[in-house]
């Protein structure tokens, strides 16, 4: 009976996943699509002839995708050690660098990026690529210290211990206990980071003063077309792009961690 329930529950879940992107996929073919018919009465590839015919949809994808990937580095490199000092110990001014990391989401990311211009036109990564991805850091840093803080509370330095004591390095106890047990907390965080890079159309437009074309900055004017199929067309690639990412990533986690590793974390 329990596992009958659980059937049920994945089957809703599948279906209200599965049914928007169907829905999506339809769409972007769709030249003729009125009530009450079920499927189009005409098909077209219009919208995605639109897409591919978009002058700077190749540089935006370069764009996006890389920058994507500078924050998601950024992020991991800052996260990590910030989330395990939050996680393990304790010092004066701890309850006001917790509220401080949460700012960033508390606060207007518009206010919040008209401060910063100001500061990169004076260090010279105003209307570049690296602004943008400094920028980027401002809405996605709590959510990467929240994510691994949380991981590392889980484990706990009980095994970090017992390894120093043994006679392990910091770079083995990161290696051999915090990273084959923090893989789902990586997996989150890199995926919620890309998203949210990925998606930052206010501050790309401020910071990069419009010669910075992310995806962001080419998909949301498409937004007001009156031609569905072009805007379902788009809506498929934007969130194509985040699913390849983290396929990579997946990829690049079975390379450095062995399975093995990875099923006995699980367990």
């Amino acid at each position: 009976m329990k596992n009958r329930h659980y059937s049920f529950l994945f089957s809703i879940i599948g279906l209200l996943v599965f049914f928007p992107v169907a829905f999506l996929i339809v769409t972007s073919f769709a030249l003729q699509w009125t009530w009450p018919q079920i499927l189009p009465t005409e098909w077209s590839t219009i919208g995605w002839n639109a897409l591919i015919e978009e002058p700077k949809l190749f540089l935006a994808l370069r764009t996006s995708i890389g920058i994507g990937a500078i924050v998601v580095f950024i992020n991991l490199a800052i996260g990590f050690p910030a989330a395990k000092v939050l996680a393990f110990q304790s010092f004066k001014g701890k309850s006001f660098i917790e509220a401080f990391l949460l700012m960033p989401i508390l606060i207007p990311g518009l206010a919040v990026a008209m401060g910063l211009h100001l500061t990169m036109i004076r260090i010279g990564v105003a209307d570049h690529w690296a602004g943008v991805a400094l920028v980027h850091l401002v809405p996605t840093i709590p959510y990467t210290i929240k994510i691994f803080r949380s991981g590392f509370e889980r484990v706990g330095s009980f095994y970090e211990l017992q390894a120093l004591s043994l006679g392990a390095s910091q770079k083995e106890v990161f290696t051999s206990i915090y990273l084959p047990q923090l893989i789902t907390s990586i997996r989150s965080a890199t995926f919620l980071i890309f998203v949210i890079s990925l998606s930052q159309y206010a501050l790309t437009a401020i910071i990069g003063g419009g010669n910075v074309v992310t995806l962001a900055m080419i998909y949301f004017p498409y937004l007001s077309s009156v031609n569905n199929a072009v805007i379902a067309s788009f809506s498929l690639l934007f969130a194509g792009i985040p699913l390849l990412f983290i396929l990579i990533i997946e990829i690049v986690i079975r390379m450095f961690i062995p399975y093995r590793s990875l099923t006995n974390t699980q367990q």
